[in-house]
């Protein structure tokens, strides 16, 4: 069994505290992410499961065994490092075989393993070549099948792709998903790049100054964020500064910074009092967006038109800037001296350009709100 156990796992070095009491258990053969910002402490908590570092305080569990002392080469995990960290002066052959030698298993058992290890990862034909010829991704393929040779229970993996282009990484993160699922194994991988870990993760783990905020499986962290630093770090939206003007059994009205009433549903009015301050998320995804000439009008209070307990909302502004993003295009439109951003599709984006004048709607009840402290606000 190849479960992992974290608890209270904590690292200082002199004054600083790199990871601070973090706990997670990580199933067997499961694939967990750990995502966060550079200095977050993903790295070293990895380092530390990897017995690279040795915990300030807190116990590492492999199975029924506490590894926390152990050094790495005592413990059955492999690790994938982010330069790859393959030998200039040995063949793609012999380094797949290295750890095999180490391990003091036969020359001919362990080319034939490296061999077929090379196999499943579609390096066979650059087994005798110099790995510092090879590309990114070929080298990608070789430095993992060197760490599933020794056959690890555990496989870490130290933001492997970051060193890689967009379209490589792209299909090394498929790649590595087919991996996972021949192998069964149990891997904890490291990343920043938020698509990477919603590709690869059966759950993800947010980490930030230290700390692990949030685990949870992708659809969950981001449909449901704790708080409004990963509402923030999951992916754009437009945070807009608000204070509670009043609230009604089914919706809570919120005086905003655009110079409208925004409208929130909710199934829980008490959980906001009247004065209260808050940070609303809009995120693109919600927007609709069209001619400012369509949709509803505005009342003569220059707020958005709401008949009793709807909560669509509307807003007028004017397109600042646009650019093309691929597939997307991101208009960026001023409204009452904020600015926001929208998406929309190549296919349906001709009608603006910068100085026109469009309707921006959503429903409250796909608003995210988030008190002074960053706490979610159960609506």
């Amino acid at each position: 069994m190849s479960e992992i156990t974290l608890s209270g796992l904590e690292k200082r070095y002199g004054d600083t505290l790199a990871v601070e009491d973090v706990s997670v258990t990580i199933d067997d053969g499961e694939l967990l992410c750990l995502l966060g910002p550079s200095g977050s402490g993903k790295s070293t908590t990895l380092r530390m499961l990897a017995g690279l570092e040795t915990p300030t305080d807190g116990t590492i569990h492999i199975g029924d065994e506490d590894v926390t002392d152990r050094p790495a080469y005592e413990r059955t995990t492999a690790t994938v490092f982010q330069d790859w960290a393959l030998f200039p002066h040995k063949t793609v052959i012999e380094n797949v075989a290295f750890g095999l030698k180490m391990e003091g298993v036969g020359k001919t058992e362990r080319r034939e393993r490296a061999r077929g290890m090379l196999e499943r990862v579609r390096m066979e034909s650059h087994a005798d070549e110099n790995p510092m010829n090879l590309s990114g991704g070929q080298k990608q393929r070789v430095a993992l099948a060197r760490a599933l040779a020794v056959n690890p229970d555990v496989l870490l993996l130290d933001e492997p792709l970051s060193n890689l282009d967009k379209r490589l990484s792209e299909d090394m993160q498929i790649e590595l998903r087919e991996i996972h699922e021949e192998f069964e194994e149990t891997f904890v991988h490291v990343t920043h790049d938020q698509d990477e870990a919603f590709t690869l993760a059966d759950r993800i783990g947010i980490m930030a100054e230290g700390n692990l905020v949030q685990v949870g499986e992708p659809d969950e962290v981001y449909e449901n964020p704790k708080n409004r630093f990963i509402e923030g770090f999951l992916g754009d939206t437009n945070f807009v500064e608000g204070t509670v003007e009043r609230t009604t059994p089914d919706s809570i009205r919120v005086e905003t910074e655009l110079g409208r009433e925004v409208v929130l549903s909710t199934a829980n009015p008490d959980a906001l009092t009247e004065g209260t301050s808050l940070t609303l998320s809009l995120r693109p995804e919600i927007l609709s967006t069209e001619s400012a000439e369509s949709g509803s009008e505005d009342d003569a209070t220059g707020r958005p038109a709401l008949a009793d307990g709807s909560t669509t909302n509307s807003i007028v502004g004017t397109v600042e800037n646009v650019l093309y993003r691929g597939s997307t295009v991101r208009y960026s439109v001023a409204v009452d001296g904020t600015s926001m951003f929208v998406e929309r599709t190549v296919a349906d984006s001709g009608e603006f350009d910068a100085g026109d004048e469009v309707r921006i709607s959503w429903d409250g009840a796909d608003v995210l709100a988030f008190r002074d402290d960053g706490s979610r606000v159960d609506l």
